[in-house]
């Protein structure tokens, strides 16, 4: 890791050098000609890189321009290898199981040992062909759930691209006035009966999963509430939805990816973050400012 982070001062130092044409084109050969890497492989090899130390991913950074809205990581570059310079012993792991892209965000799904085993959301804003701008959701590992699914496991292929806004418009609708508007006697509206494949370690499978658990959390006194959506991005089939709320009374990011199928909500996957307090950020950027 140290390695990597020498990597991060030496492109600090010498990005002036490149030329945009050459921190764009990380090529892979294929049949004899150069193909350009498409941004999610691009974003999903600079998390993988977190295990393996590949210093070549560094380079699908800008370095001259890096916003970072993880609350607990300094801005710039200078952050990022700050976080690998203070890795544990033995490293950090990170196993990407779903990549994503729309338009100039990619969005992936990752098993991680980061500073603890945990479950995370990456969203990573190109230009250009580079990262300028890294948003993110983690979460501890939980048990499987009622169901026996873990946070991870399900659907992985991306199908159904020629839907891609039809399930985005489908997901959002379904934040706003499900989650954030409370109309629950419209929920039936979005999925196909019971046939619901749930990833929420609380939660069981189905309908019936959701309503027992919401009113299990009423029986308890533990609210959720959805208080404004930020962002919907979708490839296909899958679809992320970025929301702002709170948890037990505390501010919360709701992250939740959706696997559409037929124009009905099929399998959820999720991570919830409690916001740190102000008085902890580490940069000014905010956690929602896409």
């Amino acid at each position: 890791m140290k390695h990597l982070f020498t990597t991060v001062a030496i492109i600090l130092i010498s990005s002036s050098c490149a030329t945009s044409k050459e921190k764009e084109t990380l090529k892979s050969e294929k049949m004899g000609t150069k193909t350009a890497l498409l941004n999610k492989d691009k974003a999903a090899a600079l998390l993988i890189s977190l295990e393996t130390g590949d210093q070549s991913t560094i380079g699908y950074i800008n370095p001259a321009h890096y916003k970072q809205h993880n609350l607990a990581v300094a801005d710039g570059l200078e952050g990022f290898g700050a976080v690998l310079q203070n890795a544990p012993e033995g490293g950090f792991k990170a196993n990407v199981v779903r990549s994503f892209e729309d338009g100039e965000y990619t969005f992936s799904h990752t098993i991680y040992d980061f500073f603890g085993p945990k479950i995370g959301f990456d969203i990573f804003k190109f230009k250009d062909g580079l990262i300028v701008e890294h948003w993110d959701n983690l979460s501890p590992i939980a048990p499987n759930n009622p169901s026996g699914h873990s946070q991870t496991d399900g659907e992985t292929v991306i199908k159904d691209l020629d839907k891609t806004d039809g399930n985005k418009a489908l997901v959002k609708d379904f934040i706003n006035t499900i989650l954030v508007k409370g109309e629950f006697d419209k929920l039936t509206n979005y999925f196909d009966g019971d046939n619901y494949i749930q990833h929420n370690s609380m939660i069981a499978d189905g309908l019936s999963g959701l309503g027992s658990a919401l009113e299990e959390m009423a029986k308890n006194g533990v609210t959720m509430v959805y208080d404004k959506n930020h962002i919907v991005l979708g490839e296909g089939n899958f679809v992320l939805a970025v929301s702002e709320g709170s948890f037990a009374g505390e501010a919360t990011s709701f992250y939740d990816l959706f696997r559409v199928e037929n124009g009905k909500i099929a399998e959820h996957w999720d991570v919830m973050e409690t916001i740190l307090p102000k008085s902890e950020w580490k940069n000014e950027n905010g956690k929602f400012n896409f």
